[in-house]
């Protein structure tokens, strides 16, 4: 079998942000949470999809905000689209799937946790991590646990982890602390980019491992010696990123799930979708349903 993890909030981001305005009876926004549930029904479809489940950013604020100032926030996030999580979370459970609602952690968190519970277990083939986050391209090992871009068509393993970034897995927070992360809200370390954190860290994999003296890095850069400086006379600041950019396996998800037989898939429950449906004024929706749970 195939174990799917899908981060909702990229999802529900997406949807709002491609679709135009569309408000339930009562004059809600929710365009978003169509696109979501949508998009869920698409997946669901696939013939592969038999385990799955999602993970929301419930309250976008996290332990992060308290490490970094600068971290993401819902600060400037179009109210429209913040009122739409919690529809977009009932949407998802009245799909039948599993939600992770996060608070203190974020959902890539819930994801990485979900990844270390069950992956060991016999039974799980591979797990696909349905988001584009470069974040959750830390969890990628070998084939069996991939980052799929449903957008593009693209599934990433291991070799195209590397592929994409010069880098395995294992040195994406190290790389992220250096070249930063626009959409998490930190800036990385000034002149380290994409190729030159590629390059060093190909070499070295992680901060510690960098030489102070550009002179023992082995690699060919040109700037070595200023991104050496650099690095050295704010390492503080990069480990912090790279802290802000590791993901917590151990986030909570027992309240919701227990075993990898509560993340089994058995159908959309009729009543309550149905119900949720005629409150959102979703009319058309659920005649996209191929399986009812009932």
């Amino acid at each position: 079998m195939k174990l799917h993890l899908v981060d909702a909030t990229f999802e529900l981001f997406r949807a709002f942000y491609s679709r135009p305005a569309r408000h339930a009876p009562d004059g809600r926004p929710v365009n978003a949470v169509q696109g979501l549930i949508d998009s869920m029904l698409s997946l669901l479809r696939e013939g592969d999809v038999t385990h799955i489940g999602a993970a929301t950013d419930h309250v976008i604020e996290s332990w992060r905000n308290d490490l970094y100032p600068g971290y993401k926030s819902s600060a400037g996030v179009d109210p429209d689209l913040l009122a739409q999580f919690a529809d977009a979370e009932r949407g998802l459970e009245a799909l039948g799937m599993p939600v992770w609602r996060m608070v203190e952690d974020e959902a890539d968190d819930a994801i990485a946790a979900a990844v270390a519970r069950f992956g060991a277990d016999d039974r799980i083939e591979q797990i696909v991590i349905c988001s584009v986050d470069k974040d959750l391209g830390q969890l990628v090992d070998g084939d069996r646990i991939v980052l799929r871009d449903r957008m593009r068509r693209v599934t990433y393993d291991e070799a195209g982890i590397t592929a994409k970034f010069g880098i395995g897995p294992q040195s994406i927070p190290d790389y992220l602390a250096l070249v930063g992360d626009s959409s998490d809200g930190f800036p990385g370390l000034p002149g380290w980019g994409a190729k030159s954190a590629a390059t060093v860290l190909a070499r070295w994999k992680h901060l510690e491992d960098i030489p102070a003296s550009a002179l023992d890095w082995e690699v060919p850069l040109r700037n070595a010696s200023r991104l050496a400086a650099t690095l050295d006379q704010q390492r503080a600041d990069a480990v912090l990123f790279r802290r802000l950019a590791v993901l917590n396996h151990a986030a909570r998800i027992e309240d919701v799930t227990l075993s990898l037989d509560d993340l089994e898939w058995h159908g959309v429950p009729r009543t309550r979708f149905t119900a949720l449906c005629d409150e959102l004024g979703f009319d058309t929706v659920r005649e996209r349903i191929h399986r009812w749970a009932d």
